[in-house]
């Protein structure tokens, strides 16, 4: 029975070595997450625990396979069959969750985030669905598609979504295109309740369809398409079969298999993945994608079920936003695989995991749709121990309660320098502090984060690096400004109405100053801007959070509004136009200047959108007036 228990030992997901006897001055510097017994140096061991102690030996670091190169791109191959491709839609899908709304400036900033990372294909939006869409993809495909990262200069793929027709893949194509390594991404519905309800199509249409729109988007030039049976998860499986072939034949490279409704279980779509793999001919010339949605909350078990069963390319999110209830989360899939590759038949990735924090604290940031706490790898309590038992083995060795080591994610709190940071630390000391929580910034950008933080540090007697990460979101992860905050002053309380004063910088440099009555501070505060800016909106989200404890914290505050922007954006499923939502944060140690802030934050984005849509329509005014004349 002893042997049962111990034949197959919890792995460590990174090297390790054996723990020594846990003494008091040992126990501060033990290893992590090494796991087996103990050694009782002073104990006679008797041969059962001999025997049992062989039997729990952990992997030793020289046992350890040294990380594997990522294989060099080839789009319908992969020459390791061990390797995985990371597909990241955070730009896509994950911006339809109800106010993730991104600035294409936003949408930059976090696609050369995802390079950093490891990402194989970025799939930097749907550029037919608006202008800003379009041109946010453009502006990825020629920068980030076109710079090598890290130490291998890794350039990801950058990719479009298009619906199957000529429209949107000639969409997709002029913003794609100009990249090194660009693709297409075409999609229609195959469960019978999609074609018959929605398409209201034949299969033999859809087929026909399919076919035709894949051929065109090889026959721009394009050598490298994905295609998607959407609902692939509810579709006949005879039916899928053929459209996937017939769409090989027609040049796809990537087939992506969506549990469009999160319906499937993990040993179903596992199975799927190997039914597809088993009868459809010609697919050795392509490679098979997982798409798989949360909305039963598998969709992290969902995706490594298709990659154990064959799918050599996973679609997944930061933090797993997305439709609904979200996409599988890029931090859980990348770690499953890391941790538990032996389970999963030597499967590896490319992914860098010490950028997995900031990517997730800087994806959070600008889509405004923050994790919970107890989120896996990523939320706030991922590594926190509050139980007392919990605690006390913690206390005597890191491995009873951790599995992953919060480094290996890029969470790192210790200064090696002892730095503390306060009123008096120049601004070597900041930047230094900034180059160690990972963020590299302009020289301009960093004099205008520096004020902040001396404007705070005058307050505070010790910034943390929590503070500094919220000061960095609320000054350099912003929107083009177009308003700015130059003053706030509000009075409440219970003698009467509460009042607040406002001063705004126009887009001409111009200052405004409202004042207006409101039910609290914030609302009074508000009313002011509205007064200033006159464009209706209505103010779907507010909340706000401490970023450490103490009665100095600083606080953020997120909203999300609405308005009569006037937009011909698309979803990208229904192809229904749309009113979109904005979000906004802001940061400060005074709830009214940040709640400003945040306001402030939205109405920019809206305000540069509108902006955006305006000029577009212009233009297509002007084009279509030159072209009656």
């Amino acid at each position: 029975m002893a042997s049962s228990l111990f034949s197959s030992p919890a792995k460590p997901c990174y090297p390790t070595t054996r723990p020594p006897t846990p003494t008091l001055s040992s126990r501060a510097a033990a290893p992590r997450f090494a796991h087996g017994l103990s050694a009782a140096a002073a104990v006679k061991a008797s041969p059962s625990l001999h025997r049992l102690r062989a039997l729990a030996r952990p992997i030793r670091a020289s046992q350890q396979q040294p990380p594997r190169r990522r294989p060099e791109y080839i789009p319908n191959r992969i020459d390791d069959p061990n390797y995985v491709r990371i597909f990241d839609t955070t730009l896509r899908d994950g911006e339809q969750s109800p106010g993730a709304t991104m600035t294409s400036a936003e949408k930059l900033v976090i696609a050369r985030q995802l390079a950093r990372l490891g990402v194989d294909i970025i799939e930097a939006g749907f550029p037919a669905s608006s202008p800003d869409d379009l041109d946010a993809v453009r502006s990825i495909a020629i920068e980030v598609g076109n710079t090598p990262v890290g130490e291998e200069g890794h350039v990801p793929v950058i990719c479009g979504l298009s619906r199957c027709n000529k429209k949107d893949i000639d969409a997709a194509w002029e913003a794609v295109r100009h990249a090194r390594r660009p693709r297409i991404h075409t999609f229609i519905a195959t469960s019978e309740i999609h074609m018959q309800h929605k398409l209201r199509k034949t299969p033999e249409q859809v087929v026909a369809i399919a076919r035709e729109m894949v051929a065109y988007a090889r026959s721009l030039g394009c050598t490298d398409v994905e295609f998607s049976p959407e609902d692939a998860g509810r579709s006949n499986r005879e039916f899928l079969y053929h459209i996937l072939e017939e769409v090989i034949k027609a040049g796809a490279t990537t087939l992506n298999i969506p549990d469009t409704v999160g319906y499937n279980l993990p040993y179903e779509f596992g199975k799927l993945i190997a039914d597809i793999k088993a009868n459809t001919p010609g697919i050795e010339n392509a490679i098979i994608s997982t798409h798989c949605q949360n909305d039963l909350g598998l969709a992290t078990a969902n995706t490594l079920a298709g990659a154990r069963a064959g799918a050599r390319q996973l679609e997944v999110t930061i933090n797993g936003i997305g439709e609904r209830a979200g996409n599988a989360s890029l931090e859980e899939v990348v770690m499953a695989i890391k941790c538990r590759g032996e389970l999963l038949d030597g499967l590896y990735t490319g992914i860098n995991p010490q950028h997995i924090t900031l990517t997730s604290k800087m994806v959070q940031e600008h889509s405004g749709l923050l994790v919970q706490p107890h989120k896996a790898i990523v939320g706030a309590n991922a590594f926190a121990h509050e139980s007392g038992i919990h605690q006390d083995g913690m206390l005597k060795y890191k491995g009873t309660y951790e599995i992953i080591s919060p480094e290996d994610i890029g969470l790192t709190r210790a200064n090696e320098f002892g730095i503390v940071l306060g009123k008096l630390s120049g601004s070597h000391a900041v930047r230094s502090k900034l180059a160690e929580l990972g963020y590299e910034i302009s020289d301009k950008e960093f004099m205008d984060f520096f004020k902040r933080y001396k404007e705070v540090a005058e307050k505070k007697k010790r910034v943390t690096d929590e503070d500094i990460e919220a000061l960095l979101s609320d000054e350099i992860f912003q929107p083009k400004v177009i308003w700015s905050l130059a003053d706030v002053q509000a009075t409440c309380g219970t003698l009467g109405l509460s009042t607040a004063t406002v001063k705004l910088i126009a887009p001409d440099g111009e200052e405004k100053i409202e004042c207006s009555m409101g039910t609290g501070p914030v609302d009074a505060a508000y009313k002011a801007v509205d007064r200033i800016i006159q464009i209706p909106t209505v103010l779907r989200e507010y909340s706000m959070s401490s970023v450490t404890e103490g009665i100095d914290a600083i606080a953020t505050t997120r909203v999300v509004i609405t308005g009569d922007v006037s937009n011909n954006s698309k979803h990208a499923l229904t192809g229904q136009s749309f009113n979109r939502s904005f979000s906004g944060s802001g940061a400060s140690m005074d709830v009214v200047v940040s709640s400003v802030r945040a306001y402030l934050s939205a109405l920019n984005k809206m305000c540069s959108f509108a902006g955006i849509a305006k000029a577009s329509s212009e233009v297509h005014e002007s084009a279509s007036v030159q072209s009656k004349e």
